[in-house]
Order: structure tokens, then sequence, then C-alpha cells
């Protein structure tokens, strides 16, 4: 607005109107007072006055008719009020927005993984975001890790959040949390009777495993663990999600693997045990990659989330 000329020939040594102008002259109307509008805007009512009164000076007419109670609007001041509150409100807009991607709290985030959000620590961590910031717009996207990497290398993801190693050129990645790997069974299957099971307990099983992640890496896990035994589980692939996995459960088809995340999917018939070697339960790293040359606002503002809630241990252990 510094930038507008007058073209009245009233104007006299104001050089231009700036947005105290307006907003002096818009609080005036609202109030209807000169002197509340000062109180409102914490200015001394002479202050006050002198505004309006260079405000008039430059546009070459009277925006107020003054009287004992106080001042309204004549009908010139009604066209000009309309506008300078429309320009306020823009203003105002605009600056909100600025403030708004500078701390984050608008904008989008795009999350790619291949674990559950039934449970566990991406939906704590999702949910903590949403609070944070409830008007970011959250994409979440589960596709195999091989679908997601490209996803993310094009752009159309922000971050990923997968078990094991994704090496990608020009992408950064921090180590999260990691998750028990759990057994799935149906609720009268025999194991059922014991609360932990280890892994030769599933001799003779069929294990019921999905295409998707991570599926494949469980079935890695497995065969390291019991390729030596005699008599090892069943692997039955199938091309379909963790969901129908868990109605083929509940069908006597089998058993399956799966990480802690899936148990807060409520699924009736099924039940879950802890699954040990000597060591102790057998667990699954999660790591975050996201482009390097991303500069997503948003995306700064997720990582510290994730960097508050899973601080990387000291060096030395």
């Amino acid at each position: 607005m510094s930038n507008f000329q007058p073209t009245s020939p009233s104007f006299q040594g104001i050089k231009a109107l700036e947005l105290k102008h307006l907003r002096s002259a818009v609080v005036a109307a609202d109030c209807g007072s000169i002197r509340q509008a000062a109180e409102l805007l914490r200015l001394q009512q002479s202050s006050l006055s002198r505004s309006i009164r260079e405000t008039e000076d430059y546009l070459g007419f009277t925006i107020f008719e003054r009287y004992s109670g106080g001042v309204r609007p004549t009908r010139a001041g009604h066209s000009v009020l309309g506008l300078a509150r429309t320009i306020l409100e823009e203003f105002d807009a605009l600056v909100a927005a600025a403030n708004s991607v500078r701390t984050s709290e608008t904008g989008r985030l795009a999350v790619g993984f291949c674990t559950s959000l039934s449970a566990g620590n991406l939906q704590a961590s999702l949910l903590e975001f949403k609070q944070r910031f409830p008007k970011v717009e959250l994409a979440t996207v589960e596709r195999s890790r091989t679908r997601l990497a490209t996803a993310l290398r094009n752009g159309l993801l922000d971050i990923l959040i997968v078990t094991g190693s994704l090496p990608l050129l020009g992408t950064k990645t921090i180590s999260l949390w990691s998750e028990r790997v759990l057994v799935a069974l149906s609720q009268d299957h025999s194991l059922t009777a014991r609360e932990t099971l280890y892994w030769t307990d599933l001799r003779g099983e069929t294990v019921l495993l999905s295409h998707y992640d991570p599926g494949r890496e469980l079935e890695q896990l497995m065969i390291s663990k019991l390729a030596s035994l005699e008599n090892c589980p069943k692997i039955e692939r199938h091309d379909v999600s963790r969901g129908i996995i868990k109605s083929l459960i509940c069908m006597k088809a089998g058993i399956s693997l799966v990480l802690e995340s899936d148990i807060g999917a409520n699924f009736a018939g099924l039940v879950y045990r802890d699954l040990r070697d000597g060591t102790g339960p057998s667990r699954f790293d999660f790591s975050a990659y996201w482009r390097d040359d991303n500069e997503n606002p948003v995306l700064a503002a997720f990582l510290k989330l994730l960097s508050e809630r899973y601080p990387s241990p000291p060096l030395g252990r």
C-alpha cells in the first residue's frame, strides 16, 4: 500500500496511506466512538483522531460525521470502510498463512509405510503429530517397499517408515523403534495353551505369509531360525493383504507371523503369542527415509517429533 498515490488535490503532507490508517478508521466505525476505538487499539485518543484526519485529507472527503455521542460513517465513508475491511482481512489472512508455513501449522505430509496402523509406534507418532498440527493434511500410503521407494524417489512421498535397510541414493535415514515378532493363531489352536512360544514350537505347522512387506522378511527370519531342524514349517505365500491372512487363520488354514503393531486390529477368533528363541524375543527394527533435497517444512516438523520420541542412543552403547 505504501506505493499508492493520491488522486485528490486535498493531499496535504501525508505521503501514503498505511494499514494503520485503515485499521484506525475501521475500528472507529465498529465502536462508533474515537475514545473507545483508541482504548481498543491501545492508542492515545489524539493519535487515533490524527490518523483518521490524515486518511480523510488523503482521500479528499470526510469519512465520519462527528457528533456529541461519537462518530458515524458518511455515505462516502461507508464505501471506503467496506474496501478497507476487505484489505485488512486479506492482509491478516496473508500474515496468518505466512506464519503457518513458517511454523509448519499447515501443509501436507505424505507418509509411506509397510506396517500396521492399528496400534504401535507408527500410529502413536501420527496421532501426536496431528494433535500438534491439526491443520496439516496427512496422507498415508501402504505399499511394498519397492513401490514406496519409487514414490519417494519421484517426490510423491515425503517420508518412508519401513523395516530393514533401503539403499537409495540421495536419501537420509534415522533409526526409530523395534517391534516384537508374534505368532497369530486361531483361538482353539493347541499352541494357544502356552503364553510364550519358541521357534521350535512351529515345527510341522503351516505358516501363512503375505507377499506384501514384511512377509518376505518374516519368512527369511523363520528360515534362519529353523532351517537346520527336521519338520520345518510349511510356508504358504499368498498374494493378499495381512487382513486376509488373518481371515485364513480363523478358517484354520494355518498360523502366521506378525509384528506387534498388528495386534491392535480386533479380529474375532484370533489370538497372539510371544515368539522367542534362547536369547529372548525376536525383533524387527524400523527406520525412516526421506530425500535430502526435500524442503517441505511439515516434513522437518515431523522429523523433529520423531527425534524427540525416538532419540538415538549415545555413542558407545
